[in-house]
């Protein structure tokens, strides 16, 4: 195969897709707007699915690196009532399938794996056309252009190639997270420490909730959640550490101050993030010569499917690629009549997920789908 492919976004599903191409020997370029791997950091932990995530993960050749990522005991889980109280408290027996691991280690062994030059950094894509035949042209915040035969969008929620095929956008869920941090947390912040526990915690009520997990040490990473308009947000000043702050511990009065500490006590400024998704069942005709994968093809509200469908997207068109490295239509077709369905899928039970999570029997309903779930075979 001559086709030289073209991704654009170095997240997970973007780097995985080029790794695949590589065990195959097809060629791929990555564009990335970030400046260089360290210019972010890269999101706290993620939990690698032995159904999706840990499947691309084989095809990449990297499942021994990824093992030795592994934290060992954060698939612990706890849930917690408002007041502090333990409603179900579950270990980690090391049997569990979803192993957790640092994104931002996850994304260092992707990128080691691939030659050298295969990311460009500092590419920022301004504009997307196409130019006949199955060609598309791209143009960088730089002014520089390329123009290729096979360009795949694994630039997220935003992404810059989607219109090329969809004029679906995202649209806000109704809710949004705010990030917090606790650093030291079983020296500075023992009873916050002792209630989240080894893995991670839940603390939900209809409409908001509290979610931390133990990261790497003893590093508490929360998500503090609230079922709000974009409008309530946009009177807060996050720009105003303590004022965001207090305003949104206000939402939690009467909490356990073990629970609230995570807002309260946060080591980094408030991080406000919205919740966006694009419509259950985005599909779109096929286009020739371009394609979409991850967040770019189906976002939706975190469900802890996100980061392992943009993998095992990119495993698999990369896969799909290799299979009929002649003929690039058919396998953008094969790929994407898979990629359809497994979208929808996820974000249907996504959707069914946030009502356990944030519904009017919340945290009870989540408690009682967890418990039916461990019992099934």
């Amino acid at each position: 195969m001559t086709t030289h492919v073209t991704i654009i976004g170095a997240g997970l599903g973007g780097l995985t897709l080029a790794r695949v191409l590589h065990v195959h020997g097809i060629p791929a370029t990555v564009y990335e707007a970030e400046a260089s791997p360290t210019a972010r950091a890269q999101g706290g932990m993620v939990d690698i699915h032995d159904y999706n995530g840990q499947l691309a993960l084989q095809a990449a050749g990297l499942i021994d690196e990824f093992r030795s990522l592994i934290l060992e005991g954060r698939q612990a889980i706890r849930f917690l009532d408002r007041d502090g109280t333990v409603l179900l408290d579950k270990a980690d027996d090391g049997t569990g399938g979803r192993p957790e691991v640092l994104r931002g280690e996850l994304r260092r062994i992707l990128l080691g794996s691939l030659p050298a030059g295969t990311v460009r950094w500092g590419h920022k894509v301004s504009d997307v056309h196409a130019v006949g035949e199955g060609r598309h042209e791209v143009t960088f915040a730089d002014g520089t252009t390329l123009v290729t035969s096979l360009l795949v969008g694994a630039d997220g929620a935003w992404s810059r190639v989607r219109p090329m095929l969809s004029d679906a956008t995202p649209e806000y869920v109704g809710r949004s997270f705010i990030e917090t941090y606790l650093f030291d947390s079983d020296t500075r912040h023992p009873a916050t420490a002792k209630a989240v526990g080894g893995g991670s915690l839940f603390a939900l009520a209809p409409g908001k909730g509290i979610q931390a997990h133990r990261e790497s040490g003893d590093t508490l990473h929360a998500y503090v959640a609230l079922t709000e308009p974009q409008d309530w947000f946009a009177a807060i000043d996050f720009t105003d550490a303590a004022e965001a702050t207090a305003r949104i511990a206000k939402e939690f009065d009467g909490w356990a101050p073990e629970l609230t500490a995570l807002i309260t006590d946060s080591d980094t400024a408030p991080v406000l993030r919205p919740l966006h998704g694009l419509p259950i069942g985005h599909r779109w005709d096929r286009v020739p010569g371009v394609t979409l994968l991850g967040d770019a093809a189906h976002l939706s509200a975190p469900n802890g499917e996100g980061a392992n469908l943009a993998m095992y997207d990119g495993a698999e068109l990369g896969k799909a690629i290799a299979a009929h490295p002649d003929d690039v239509e058919v396998a953008l077709t094969e790929y994407e009549q898979a990629m359809f369905p497994r979208g929808t899928e996820a974000a249907t039970e996504g959707t069914q997920l946030n009502e356990f999570l944030f519904g009017d029997n919340a945290p009870h309903s989540l408690i009682t789908a967890f418990i039916e779930n461990e019992q099934t075979p």
